[in-house]
């Protein structure tokens, strides 16, 4: 019996390095990389999602080590959400990314869901999204012709719009020292399972960071916001409202991401007050 799954067309290649030939060799009908599926699935379940030839990169465990070089903490771009949430490399040097990846869905989907696929599909609600901003993260793609290493910050180009090309891979993501006191919430329909209505990740130091997600086409840091908090809360609140750009769509609607965006910014100022 044919089903609409009988139609797509998978390569599994047994190495990175015949990953990265597949997809050079792929120019003319572009191979879509497949990590833990679980936003694959579900657009081609919904039937948005054009692309019929993918690549599976389940058998490369290159990818999946939690490692560090120096002073920096290596993520391999096939490590799941469990594996971040569970790490003690990553509790000790990034504590706020264990806790933004114990967030993700259910225990199966984060037990599927990798690092890598959270920042190819580029949801403004991804939720560990937002941490690697304040992190200022290097985000490492791979292709045959060699290595780039790309600021998180240059990372998006649009709505689920990336600087990733056809022919590379992301291999991993590297976040050096993050010093300062560090703080993330998503605010979501219930406990579990819910994609966020606004997600927010901080870091207060000598200087502060703050990154938005589900208020913008891609998560957001808000400089003037950052800058304005040496004032005073009120007046990084009014930098705020001038420097994010909710919609209104299923989840919620803007006036209520901008509110809730507001209150976030108080608690994280006011949980991270020495006293």
């Amino acid at each position: 019996m044919r089903t609409a799954l009988s139609s797509l067309e998978l390569s599994q290649p047994e190495s990175l390095g015949e990953a990265l030939g597949m997809l050079a060799d792929a120019s003319a009908a572009p191979l879509t990389p497949l990590a833990g599926c679980t936003d694959v699935f579900v657009a081609l379940n919904a039937g948005k999602l054009a692309a019929r030839s993918f690549l599976d990169l389940s058998r490369l465990d290159e990818l999946r080590g939690i490692t560090t070089a120096g002073d920096r903490l290596v993520i391999g771009a096939l490590a799941t959400h469990g594996d971040i949430e569970r790490s003690p490399e990553v509790r000790r040097r990034l504590p706020i990314l264990a806790q933004a990846a114990g967030e993700v869905g259910g225990p199966q989907i984060r037990n599927r869901g990798t690092l890598g696929g959270n920042l190819a599909t580029g949801s403004p609600a991804g939720d560990t999204l937002p941490v690697l901003a304040v992190a200022e993260a290097t985000v490492v793609l791979r292709s045959v012709a060699g290595e780039r290493r790309v600021p998180f910050a240059d990372f998006y180009t649009g709505y689920r719009q990336t600087a990733l090309r056809r022919d590379e891979l992301i291999v991993a993501v590297e976040v050096g020292p993050l010093p300062g006191q560090g703080w993330f919430r998503k605010v979501g329909t219930r406990a579990a399972q819910a994609i966020s209505k606004v997600v927010m990740a901080a870091v207060r130091g000598d200087t502060c960071r703050v990154a938005f997600g589900s208020v913008a086409a891609t998560v957001v840091r808000v400089p003037r916001t950052e800058a304005a908090l040496a004032v005073s809360l009120a007046a990084a609140q009014e930098a705020l409202r001038g420097e994010i750009t909710p919609i209104d769509d299923l989840r919620s609607t803007a006036a209520y991401r901008l509110r809730v965006a507001e209150r976030l910014l108080a608690r994280f100022w006011t949980e991270t007050a020495t006293t």
